[in-house]
C-alpha cells in the first residue's frame, strides 16, 4: 500500500522546435522521479499523454488507457537503468537506480562497513546467548573477545531471506534463497548466574579477522552489559499507551499497548529498547525508571463492575500495575493480567446487557486470564487505563438502531477520516491528481448520503489541511463514533503490476472490525460492479483504534490507468458514495 509522494515530471527536454512552442509538454510521467532508488526488481512508470499517436519506453510500444494513461513496468538491472518515455517529438529521461540488498563483501583485509553487531548497547541476563556477526571475506578466520573470552565466528550456510510485508500486497510474499558468503556468526552464554552480584559491564567486543597471515581487529560500536537478577531495574510507562512490540525495533509487531503507569522489571536492553519481563519489548522513552524497585508483583482478589451510559466498566484492583494482553474472539474477550496470582473467591456481576458471563483462571504461575463471554458476536470496541492500581476495562455497548425507515442512521455517530491531506498528498494518479483530492470529495459526498439518512457525521478534516495520524486517532478516541472509517485510494510498491492490479480493498487489526471491513468488500463489489483487491489484516495507524470498529477502505487504485478514469468520475464519485452510504446502513441492520 505504497503512496508515492513525487511531482508531475513533464518533458526534460524536446527535439523538436514545434514541441518547443507549447506552453505546456503534454507528456508527463508522474512516478517515478529521476534518480529514484529502488531495491525492486523492476519499476513501473505512471504517466500521460494525449491518446493519439504512441508513447515508447526505451523504443518499446506500451499500453494506454482510453484517455492515455499509462502504468507499464519494466526489468531492473541492478545500478543505474535509463529510461527514455517519447511521446511524438517530446522525450523525457528518467534514470533509476537499483540497489543491492546483500551486503558487500570487502575484498581486502577488512570488515564491511557497519557489519559488525550488535551495533547498539546491549543488556542480557546471566548466561543468556550474546551473539555476534560481522561481514568479511571468504575464507578468513574471524572471532571476538569480550572480556576474557574469545568466541570463533563461523561462515553462515545459506538461509531464507523474507520479502518485505508488503509483499503481501503484490501476491509475492515468498521467500527466496539468500547466499551468506562472507557472513560469520557465533554466540557466548555469557556469565555464569552464580558469579553475578551486580551489573557487569563487559566493553565493548574486539572483533579480530586474519586472512593470508594477516590479521586485523576492530572494536565493536556497542558495550555488552550482564544484569544482576536481584538488582533488576524497574521501568514504569509514561506514555498513554506505550507500544509493545515483539521485538527491539519498530520493524517488529504490535502488541497489546501497555496502558499509563503500568510496571515491569526489565530483563534486557537493546538500544535504547527495554524488555520487559513478559516478554515485550518497549522504547525507553516512553518509560521512567524507578529507583529501588523491586520486581513488580500483582495480587488480585475479586473484580468489579460499573454500568455507564453506552458502556460497561470492569474494575480490577491489583497491589501494583501490571502488564496486561487483550484477545478478541467470535463471541469472546479475553483479558490477560501478567505478572499477578489470583486470591480471588467471589465475583459479582448482574445481567448485563453486553455480558453474559465472566470466566477466570490462572493459567499459569504469574497469568491469569479473564474470559468474557458476550451476548452478541459483534464488539463495539473498549479502553484500558489505569486508575491508580486500578485496571479499568471499559466495554462499549452496541449502539441504540432506532426504527426509523426515513432514518435508518438515526442516532449513529460516524467517522470519516479523509486520508492525508496539506502537505500529505498520499498517491498520485497519471495526470498528477492527488489521492488527498479525492479522498475529500468521496468523504463528503458519503457525509452527505450518510446524514440524509440521520447520521452524526464526525470529519477528521473538511479541508486540504495537515491532520496528523496522532490527530486522527486522538479525534476517534475522544468521539467515540459506533463505527471509523477512513477513506484512501490505493497504489502499489514497485514490483506491483501497477498496469493491472485494480479493484476496492479493505483493510482491519482488531478483530471488531472484521465483519464490517468483510461486508463493505463484498457490498462494493457487488453492487458496483467492481474488482476486488482483497481484505487485509492490517498494521496500520487508522485501524489501530480499539474505541470502535475501525476500518481503512481502499477504494481504487490511482496507479491504474484505467481504475483512474473511473475514480475521477464525478458521477462514479456519486454513486460510490451512495453505494457506502447504503453498505454502512445495511451492515448496522445485520448486526442489530
Amino acid at each position: 500500500m505504497k503512496k508515492f509522494l513525487v511531482p508531475v515530471i513533464s518533458s526534460c527536454f524536446i527535439t523538436s522546435s514545434v514541441a518547443l512552442a507549447q506552453a505546456t509538454p503534454s507528456l508527463k510521467v508522474v512516478y517515478p522521479r529521476t534518480n529514484h532508488q529502488t531495491s525492486a526488481e523492476k519499476i513501473f512508470f505512471i504517466g500521460t499523454a494525449p491518446p493519439n499517436g504512441q508513447v515508447f519506453i526505451n523504443g518499446t510500444p506500451i499500453t494506454r488507457s482510453r484517455s492515455g494513461h499509462f502504468a507499464p513496468s519494466f526489468p531492473l538491472k541492478l545500478g543505474e537503468n535509463i529510461f527514455q518515455i517519447r511521446h511524438q517529438n517530446q522525450v523525457l529521461q528518467i534514470k533509476v537506480t537499483r540497489i543491492s540488498t546483500q551486503p558487500e563483501i570487502p575484498q581486502g583485509l577488512a570488515f564491511a562497513p557497519g557489519s559488525l553487531t550488535p551495533a547498539a548497547d546491549i543488556a542480557r541476563l546471566p548466561e543468556e546467548l550474546i551473539c555476534f556477526s560481522a561481514v568479511a571475506p571468504p575464507n578468513a578466520s574471524v572471532s571476538v573477545k569480550l572480556a576474557s573470552q574469545t568466541v570463533v565466528l563461523s561462515p553462515q550456510p545459506q538461509q531464507a531471506q523474507l520479502p518485505s510485508n508488503l509483499a503481501a500486497l503484490t501476491g509475492r510474499n515468498q521467500p527466496t534463497t539468500q547466499s551468506n558468503v562472507g557472513k560469520y556468526q557465533g554466540c557466548t552464554s555469557g556469565v555464569v548466574a552464580s558469579e553475578i552480584k551486580k551489573a557487569v559491564d563487559l566493553g565493548q567486543p574486539e572483533f579480530q579477522l586474519t586472512l593470508n597471515g594477516q590479521t586485523v581487529t576492530q572494536l565493536g560500536t556497542g558495550k555488552i552489559t550482564i544484569l544482576s537478577p536481584a538488582q533488576l531495574p524497574v521501568a514504569e510507562v509514561t506514555a498513554d499507551a506505550g507500544v509493545a512490540r515483539t521485538g527491539p525495533t519498530t520493524d517488529y509487531s504490535r502488541l497489546t499497548p501497555l496502558p499509563k503507569g503500568t510496571r515491569a522489571t526489565v530483563t534486557g536492553r537493546e538500544g535504547e529498547w527495554l524488555r520487559l519481563d513478559y516478554g515485550a519489548w518497549i522504547n525507553s522513552k516512553e518509560t521512567r525508571t524507578l529507583p529501588g524497585a523491586i520486581p513488580p508483583r500483582a495480587i488480585i482478589r475479586s473484580v468489579g463492575s460499573r454500568k455507564l451510559p453506552g458502556a460497561t466498566e470492569m474494575l480490577f484492583p491489583l497491589t501494583t500495575p501490571v502488564p496486561v494482553s487483550v484477545q478478541q474472539g467470535n463471541q469472546n474477550f479475553t483479558l490477560t493480567l501478567h505478572n499477578t496470582t489470583a486470591q480471588t473467591d467471589i465475583i459479582r456481576l448482574d445481567d448485563n446487557p453486553l455480558i453474559s458471563r465472566l470466566d477466570w483462571q490462572q493459567v499459569a504461575p504469574g497469568q491469569i486470564q479473564y474470559t468474557f463471554n458476550l451476548k452478541k458476536n459483534q464488539q463495539w470496541g473498549y479502553k484500558l487505563r489505569y486508575d491508580g492500581t486500578t485496571l479499568v476495562l471499559g466495554l462499549r455497548h452496541a449502539p441504540v438502531i432506532k426504527a426509523n425507515r426515513q432514518k435508518p442512521l438515526s442516532g449513529i455517530k460516524i467517522l470519516l477520516d479523509p486520508g492525508h491531506g496539506g502537505k500529505e498528498s498520499g498517491a498520485a494518479g497519471p495526470t498528477g491528481y492527488l489521492e488527498k483530492d479525492v479522498n475529500l470529495i468521496v468523504s463528503k459526498l458519503l457525509r452527505d448520503e450518510l446524514v440524509k439518512r440521520g447520521a452524526n457525521v464526525v470529519m477528521t478534516r473538511e479541508t486540504d489541511k495537515d491532520v496528523s495520524l496522532a490527530e486522527r486517532q486522538a479525534i476517534i478516541n475522544q468521539q467515540e463514533p459506533a463505527i471509523a472509517l477512513s477513506i484512501h485510494y490505493n497504489a502499489l510498491p514497485d514490483n506491483g503490476d501497477a498496469e493491472n492490479t485494480k479493484g476496492v480493498g479493505m483493510f482491519w487489526y482488531h478483530p471488531q472490525a472484521h465483519n464490517l471491513a468483510v461486508f463493505m468488500q463484498n457490498y462494493l463489489v457487488k453492487k458496483l460492479g467492481r474488482p476486488s483487491y482483497g481484505v487485509f489484516w492490517n498494521n496500520l495507524a487508522l485501524t489501530r483504534p480499539a474505541v470502535a470498529p475501525s476500518v481503512l477502505l481502499e477504494l481504487g487504485f490511482m496507479s491504474n490507468p484505467n481504475e483512474f478514469e473511473w475514480i475521477t468520475n464525478p458521477q462514479e464519485q456519486k454513486k460510490l458514495a451512495k453505494a457506502l452510504a447504503e453498505g454502512i446502513t445495511e451492515w448496522f441492520r445485520s448486526v442489530r
